[in-house]
């Protein structure tokens, strides 16, 4: 069920922007100055002989907006299952963050050995990169690119969520949305051990809840405890979904 007090909010349009280096992820976060809050968000002004001319882009329409849907969690907590849902309901594509992972990275994976924040980079990069180009026109999807995609992103770190958001910077046409999904770590072995022919063994998932920072405080970001079956976790899911489309009709 979704947790009490972490409905997001929508954040002003000076809230702080995270700076993200291509190669070594954030580095940094700061707010936005006036020049470059202008450019994301088309306000512009200037004076000339005491005469000030303001001019505002119209915000984008509803139809126009795309949705990233990111959905995050360690290892076993459902994060395929639940995109997928999403996929079927609104008709979008599915992005799955293991298909990106380089093999050395799933080789030291395999072996049990806990990725690091190098290893996770290049990974998450190519994984937003990815993100941005399903929701471009293209001959995949004949010049009609969909509302929305789905991503299956462990994201265990506020720092590899920050490096998803760079997606939507700059483009108020473009929001990011985060579903935490939340197990106990009991739980989430039980579900790793019984998976078959997979390269995530069931000692990952102690490094991975060692490495989670769960999304508390981040607005675009809602938690789902994810104990109940998967049929009644994929209606709270779907409802939750609906209501975050909802606020931008």
């Amino acid at each position: 069920m979704l947790s009490a007090g972490e409905r997001p909010q929508q954040p002003a349009m000076t809230n702080a922007a995270a700076v993200v280096d291509s190669t070594r992820g954030p580095v940094s976060k700061s707010p936005l100055t006036n020049s470059v809050a202008n450019s994301m968000w088309g306000s512009t002004s200037s004076s000339n002989n005491n005469t000030t001319t303001r001019t505002t882009i119209t915000a984008p329409q509803a139809e126009q907006i795309q949705h990233i849907w990111v959905v995050t969690g360690p290892a076993g907590c459902g994060k395929s299952t639940v995109g997928k849902g999403i996929q079927q309901a609104l008709n979008i594509p599915f992005l799955e963050g293991d298909d990106f992972h380089t093999p050395n990275n799933k080789e030291k994976m395999s072996n049990g050995i806990p990725l690091t924040d190098a290893d996770r980079w290049d990974w998450l990069i190519s994984l937003r990169q990815a993100a941005i180009e399903a929701l471009s026109p293209s001959e995949t999807n004949n010049f009609h690119p969909p509302s929305g995609v789905v991503v299956a992103c462990s994201a265990l770190k506020q720092k590899y969520r920050d490096v998803m958001r760079v997606a939507a910077y700059g483009s108020p046409s473009v929001q990011i949305h985060f579903i935490y999904l939340k197990l106990d770590e009991t739980m989430l072995l039980q579900r790793v051990m019984n998976r078959q022919a997979h390269y995530m063994k069931s000692s990952m998932v102690q490094s991975q809840l060692q490495d989670l920072e769960e999304p508390k405080g981040e607005w675009d970001a809602l938690t789902v405890d994810v104990r109940a079956s998967q049929a009644e976790v994929q209606t709270e899911v779907l409802e939750l979904v609906r209501d975050t489309l909802a606020r931008y009709r």
